[in-house]
Parts: C-alpha cells; sequence; structure tokens
C-alpha cells in the first residue's frame, strides 16, 4: 500500500521529457513571481510602507484589509500574496517531484526541498520584519535569503533546459561563479545600505559614511569579474550561442546597474523608481551569472 502511495500510478502517463517540462514551466513560473516579489519589496521600502501592514500574517486583522487600503498598504499586502503564491507553488513543486521521481533527475526532488526550505525562513523572515519593526540585520537577510530561493530554483531550471554543449566553457564556469558570488555579496552590501538608510545618513548628518562607503568600493571586484567573463565568452568564437548571448546580457545589465546606481546616488534617492530598478536589475545580474554557470558546468561534460 506504502509503495502505491508513493509512486506515480498506471493513470499518469507522461514520458521523462514531458514530467521534466512540466516541472520546468512550474519553475519558471516561481522564478518570474520571486523577481516580481523582489521588486515589490524594494517598492515597499522606497514608500516606507514596510510597517504600514502593523500585525503578520494578517493584514490588520484581515486577508484582505479594504478598509484600510492606501498606497503604502496596498503594497506590502501585494508583497505578502505574492510571497504566499510562492510558497505554494513551491509545495507543488516538492509535491510534483516527489510524485514523478522515477520519470525524473534524481536530484531534483531534493532540490525542491531544498527550495522549500529557503521559503519557510523567507518567511520567518518576513514576519520577523515586522514584529522586530524593520531591524536592518533582518531586512539584510530577507533580502539574502529571497536571492538565494531565486538562485536554487533558477538552477533548477535551468540545469532541466535542454542543451548541447560543446565543451568550449571549462574555464568559464569557475569565472561566472566567482561573479556571481561577488554580486550576491554586493547586493547584501547594498540592503544593508538601503536599510539602514546609509545614504541619507551619510549626506544628511555623516553618519554610516562607512557602510556607504563600502558598497561604492565594493562594485569594484564584481564589476571586473562580469567585465572578464564577457570579454572572454566574447573572445571564444566556439562558445555555444546560449553562452554567447547569456555573457552579453550580463555585459548589458552591468552597465545598466552601474548607471542606475551612479544616478541614484546622485539623485539621493529621491526618484524611488531608479531605487526599485537598481535592485530589480541586480537581481537579474546575479540569476544571469547564475544560468551562465549552470549551462557552463554542463557544457564542461562535453570537454
Amino acid at each position: 500500500m506504502a509503495h502505491s502511495v508513493l509512486t506515480p500510478t498506471s493513470s499518469d502517463t507522461l514520458s521523462p521529457p514531458e514530467a521534466i517540462a512540466s516541472v520546468r514551466r512550474l519553475v519558471w513560473k516561481i522564478a518570474i513571481a520571486t523577481v516580481i516579489l523582489m521588486a515589490i519589496g524594494s517598492a515597499t521600502r522606497v514608500a516606507n510602507a514596510g510597517l504600514a501592514c502593523p500585525d503578520w500574517p494578517l493584514c490588520y486583522g484581515q486577508l484582505v484589509p479594504t478598509a484600510q487600503m492606501n498606497l503604502q498598504v496596498f503594497l506590502e499586502w501585494f508583497h505578502r500574496l505574492d510571497a504566499s503564491i510562492i510558497g505554494l507553488l513551491t509545495i507543488a513543486l516538492v509535491g510534483q517531484t516527489w510524485w514523478r521521481r522515477s520519470l525524473l533527475p534524481n536530484w531534483l526532488p531534493w532540490a525542491a526541498v531544498a527550495a522549500l526550505a529557503l521559503v519557510l525562513v523567507q518567511g520567518l523572515l518576513g514576519g520577523l520584519t515586522v514584529t522586530e519593526m524593520l531591524r536592518f540585520d533582518i531586512v539584510t537577510a530577507h533580502l539574502g535569503t529571497a536571492l538565494l530561493f531565486f538562485v536554487t530554483v533558477l538552477t533548477i531550471g535551468v540545469a532541466l533546459l535542454p542543451y548541447q554543449g560543446n565543451g568550449t566553457a571549462n574555464r568559464l564556469r569557475w569565472l561566472s561563479l566567482g561573479a556571481a558570488i561577488l554580486v550576491y555579496g554586493q547586493s547584501l552590501l547594498g540592503a544593508l545600505v538601503a536599510s539602514q538608510w546609509a545614504l541619507h545618513q551619510c549626506l544628511s548628518y555623516q553618519s554610516l559614511c562607512t557602510v556607504m562607503n563600502s558598497h561604492i568600493l565594493g562594485v569594484v571586484p564584481p564589476t571586473l569579474a562580469v567585465l572578464a567573463l564577457g570579454v572572454w565568452a566574447w573572445r571564444t568564437p566556439a562558445l555555444s550561442w546560449p553562452l554567447r548571448r547569456l555573457g552579453k546580457a550580463a555585459l548589458v545589465l552591468l552597465a545598466l546597474q552601474i548607471g542606475l546606481g551612479i544616478a541614484t546616488f546622485y539623485l539621493r534617492l529621491q526618484v524611488e523608481p531608479l531605487s526599485v530598478a537598481h535592485q530589480t536589475i541586480g537581481a537579474l545580474l546575479l540569476g544571469t551569472l547564475v544560468a551562465f554557470t549552470v549551462l557552463a558546468n554542463r557544457d564542461s561534460h562535453f570537454a
């Protein structure tokens, strides 16, 4: 009886490629929802709406606080709604991968469980950001965990893509991995700056300038790493088409990110959409580097 519960039934007629494609579609939906979640989270912060819902997990004790609804309440409420949808989709991912595990790669159900664990941690941190009144270290950990979840989901999705390598990206995978780690670290520094309003504090009161300057100087290592990756990819004519496109995309996103950072600094965070775009582009740059790393690692198996 236990065996019949834990394995696909005879009515599940999917082939392994079809089962993989079904999981991949769900994973991409989660990844897109996560990017939206991080963008809404950034908008919530710059709009000073992090405590617009004074309780958690409900908002004013309701699922939909219609009587109290304004822009700030909507941002915080929608942020929680998107997070809840991601949580439900991730639970569905775990269920799907374990139900059809005989049709899927052995690592996939465990990767789904890891993603769900990150969702649970993220939910806990989300609650603590409210109950602890937006304490900066919790807010930073909240974004850091969101990025880790995004990276995990993206890794699963890219690993499931049909891909035929040619063995030319063996060394590039280490460079792209290093660049991804550096971008992740820079994102955490940015979260520290944002959660403490370090730019305002430094420019107005000469306080927290060390935090702000760390983020400014911290842009150098990831910039050099991404530039090196893009140039190396460009100078490797035999590199597969997807990797060449990802290398170009990384350079474009890097240029956008630096431009947004400079504009945000000189405008002193007065244009809120710039701050939101700055964090969102940073997440997309990280995702691009992770995708490059996963495909380059697969490519190396053809060497």
